[in-house]
């Protein structure tokens, strides 16, 4: 397990002010991370290319047909303000209250 004075190093590389009990969770965590590291770096991988970027594949689409759309009526109902038959918004610079 990492020790304290790695976690604080960690911590302060990353600009991170941490608590006694955060920095012991984080030891666990980090601990655990890298310990699937080394599971991984541990595996046989010679004759696998490697995957940086898989520029073949593409994701499944939807076919691109045009829908109706909801009336506004419905969409405006949910809203919590309505101004000028849409959603009102705060004014830029308008304090929130």
């Amino acid at each position: 397990m990492l020790s304290r004075h790695e976690v604080d190093h960690v911590a302060a590389l990353a600009r991170l002010a941490l608590t006694d009990a955060e920095a012991e969770r984080m030891a666990v965590e980090l601990s655990s991370i890298l310990e699937h590291i080394d599971r991984i770096r541990a595996l046989d991988l010679d004759g696998v290319a490697p995957t940086a970027h898989v520029s073949d594949a593409t994701a499944p689409l939807r076919p691109d047909v045009p829908v109706p759309s909801l009336p506004r009526e419905a969409l405006l109902a949910a809203a919590p303000e309505v101004a000028d038959g849409g959603f009102g918004v705060p004014s830029p610079g308008a304090s929130a209250q």
